[in-house]
């Protein structure tokens, strides 16, 4: 659960040693003296709550809900907190010209909510955690693969998983270290297997042909990296298909119900003694906690029959991956960390016993909530009827939800041209993006006050596979994005800005196109 001004402790380092042990670091001591915002002041959102419950929590498990044992009132209260940075932070970005007819959308990072979910995430698992218990909270790099986010939760306690080359260099360049850093991907090459392996980060590997590489890379060169195999418990999938990894015919790891392949994993596991961790993801959004908590205890339940296969604790840890769905109907953080964590507890008790290291990844759960596109409304029109307000952001910053409304429905909220929330009759009207096909619509048939042109309209939860995932259609240039964090009282609408990446020039995208080699093909 996000709640701002939490500040819990954070779980043990799972660290790699030459058996694939895990080392018990010690806590890290509290962050203190996070900025926080005071009341909500009746802002009201406006939303659209459709999406056949992709955005809608999952009850299992629900209740006091941030993880540290305080109650849904301070649950909903740092809920509310967040709502009313975002206003200030929108009503700065115009003030201070972060947002301009010539720069017309920006995206904005909320600092103390990143920090407040990653601190919510560690306390949750502490909870239901024997003392002493290594645990790695991992986040998922390519839900937002910037080097300021990720030295943001590095600083907060949390490593990186990484699924390719890219992913690995912008982990390095943040300064995550190899034993906070995990290799999970279904196609890596000898190259990135042999790096991973010298530096001593843990490797997931996915396949049967994917072990018999890294075994010749063993044999040849010791290596401290935590090995471990990626199983699919085919528990089944959620409402989004293309996100359920544990379906019958999933791509990821070795299909742990097909005919054979739990024998062939009791053997792998016997003829390798470095093999020494178990890793399932079983899918993220869609997904009911309670598919998700299967999942998990079938991999458990397969951890504890390859020890007992083989007489020893060899598989000391479980990689039980991250997913958790993000509430994209309100403004409301459901589900939680809490609940997940406690849920699990009740499925598999084991899980928590200190027996078994423990590794977490994360990432959309983390930084949705804390991310907003703003966008200018270059033109408000109407056609058969209907309101249309044309914006800078469509499908270059949001082509899920432009190619697939159905299952990600973003709401929007409406700023007038100065950045104050927009109040008025709600008006029945479609927001569109500035690409040239029909269907680059943010919102359509949405309900809210009417935006005219010089307003702003909001595209809320962003933080995660929206913005850091640029789609460029028509050349449209990669938007800004600035991080925030208040600045004073709330009553002076104080909020300062960092620079996580840089707008896009026209030079950028001149040279991304092959501007340095104009004459390469008429030369031929």
């Amino acid at each position: 659960m996000s709640s701002a001004g939490t500040s819990g402790p954070s779980s043990g380092d799972t660290t790699g040693s030459g058996n694939g042990t895990p080392e018990r670091a010690g806590n890290r001591p509290p962050r203190g003296g996070r900025a926080g915002t005071p009341d909500l002041g009746g802002r009201r959102t406006s939303a659209d709550d459709r999406g056949a419950g992709v955005g809608s929590p999952d009850r299992s498990g629900s209740g006091a809900a941030d993880g540290s044992g305080t109650g849904s009132d301070a649950v909903a209260a740092a809920d509310a907190e967040r709502v009313a940075r975002r206003d200030d932070a929108v009503r700065a970005a115009v003030e201070q010209g972060l947002l301009t007819p010539e720069q017309p959308v920006v995206a904005l990072l909320d600092v103390p909510g990143i920090r407040a979910s990653a601190a919510a995430l560690r306390a949750a698992f502490d909870t239901v955690t024997a003392p002493g218990t290594p645990v790695l909270h991992a986040f998922a790099v390519k839900a937002a693969p910037l080097v300021p986010v990720l030295r943001l939760l590095a600083d907060e306690g949390v490593g990186a998983e990484v699924a390719s080359p890219g992913e690995l260099s912008l982990a390095r360049a943040a300064g995550v270290s190899p034993d906070r850093t995990v290799l999970d991907s279904p196609a890596k090459t000898p190259a990135e297997l042999r790096e991973a392996l010298a530096v001593g980060i843990a490797v997931n590997a996915d396949n049967p042909q994917e072990l018999d590489r890294i075994d010749a890379m063993v044999r040849s060169a010791p290596t401290r990296s935590p090995i471990g195999l990626r199983v699919n418990p085919q528990v089944g999938g959620g409402s989004i298909g293309a996100l359920s990894t544990a379906t019958a015919t999933s791509k990821f790891g070795v299909a742990l119900r097909d005919e054979g392949a739990r024998a062939w994993i009791l053997r792998a596991y016997a003829d390798r003694p470095w093999l020494t961790r178990l890793h399932a993801h079983s899918g993220s959004q869609g997904m009911p906690l309670s598919l998700m908590a299967q999942g998990v205890a079938e991999t458990y339940a397969l951890a504890e029959e390859i020890n007992r296969h083989v007489g020893r604790r060899q598989v000391d840890t479980i990689d039980m991956g991250g997913g958790l769905p993000v509430n994209f109907g309100s403004d409301a953080t459901a589900p939680t960390y809490a609940q997940y964590a406690r849920l699990l507890a009740e499925v598999v008790p084991g899980l928590f016993d200190g027996r078994y290291g423990l590794v977490t990844e994360f990432g959309r759960s983390l930084l949705a909530k804390h991310g907003t596109v703003l966008a200018r409304v270059e033109y408000a029109k109407s056609a058969g009827g209907r309101a249309i307000a044309v914006t800078h952001a469509g499908v270059q910053v949001a082509a899920r939800t432009v190619y697939a409304p159905a299952a990600w429905p973003l709401r929007i909220a409406a700023y007038d041209a100065k950045g104050r929330p927009k109040s008025g009759p709600d008006v029945v009207q479609d927001v569109a993006g500035p690409a040239c096909f029909a269907g680059d619509l943010l919102a359509e048939g949405r309900a809210l006050p009417l935006l005219e042109q010089g307003d702003h309209a909001a595209a809320l939860d962003t933080g995660a596979y929206y913005f850091a995932h640029h789609y460029a259609y028509n050349s449209l240039a990669r938007p800004g994005i600035y991080g925030f964090v208040p600045d004073g009282d709330r009553g002076t609408g104080g909020v300062r800005f960092a620079v996580v990446r840089e707008p896009q020039t026209l030079e950028e995208i001149v040279a991304e196109s092959g501007g340095a080699h104009g004459t390469s093909l008429t030369s031929l």
